[in-house]
């Protein structure tokens, strides 16, 4: 495997957060914290963890109104596309989250989580949606959400500079190339729920052309011929 690919199997880890840490019931270093969330994506710990499957799932379990079109209906055609895809979303205690993570894609077992406390305005909510929604339609750009690969789904110089710039402050190198586009999908609407809705339908590849690199690694492991 080249360097890059494994790059991008690093670049998974630190937005699937620690998915290869030791996780027990009670995380080993507390909460808020790395291991709370690898002990959470590992499904080993659940207490206060509620799945979703529509907005008005997310309205119950805040005990507030419904959000309303269009921003109720990009969130449930995001969902209907999850469901086809085999992606489990998740709004789960502030606790499982190191300071200031609002969110986690985990691309091992394609779960998906929400910081209860932090996604609790509808506003906020549709950015995390659309941005780890965004991780795992990388996911199924790289061949199947089955494995635990990402790809970029965007040319790198296609998105927007000031998206580029932004992951510079924030993550590191080998991280940025996915976190920019997720980013520029976390703050455009319908971005995210175009990409889910192809990876439902089997046409990714031919919505998005893959980038030279991911094309290469398509035919090698045999998902393009």
């Amino acid at each position: 495997m080249n360097n890059t690919l494994w790059n991008a199997i690093l670049a998974g880890a630190l937005f699937g957060a620690a998915h290869g840490l030791a996780a027990k019931a009670e995380p080993t270093k507390g909460w808020y914290t790395m291991d709370a969330m690898g002990c959470m994506l590992l499904r080993e710990c659940t207490d206060g963890i509620v799945e979703i499957k529509n907005h008005k799932d997310v309205a119950k379990y805040h005990k507030k109104f419904n959000m309303t079109p269009p921003m109720s209906t990009e969130f449930d055609e995001m969902m209907a596309a999850f469901d086809k895809i085999g992606v489990g979303v998740y709004i789960a205690p502030e606790k499982y989250f190191p300071p200031g993570h609002r969110g986690a894609y985990h691309t091992v077992s394609n779960n998906f989580f929400l910081n209860a406390t932090l996604t609790k305005r509808y506003s906020t909510l549709m950015a995390v949606m659309r941005h780890e929604g965004w991780h795992a339609a990388q996911d199924c750009m790289a061949g199947s959400i089955k494995n635990s690969m990402i790809a970029i789904i965007m040319p790198e110089e296609d998105v927007p500079m000031l998206y580029r710039e932004m992951v510079e402050r924030t993550y590191p190198p080998a991280a940025r190339p996915w976190e920019a586009e997720a980013s520029w999908a976390g703050r455009t609407e319908g971005m995210t729920q175009k990409a889910l809705n192809s990876c439902a339908a089997g046409t990714m590849w031919k919505d998005y052309n893959p980038t030279p690199l991911t094309l290469k690694w398509l035919k090698e492991e045999g998902y393009i011929k």
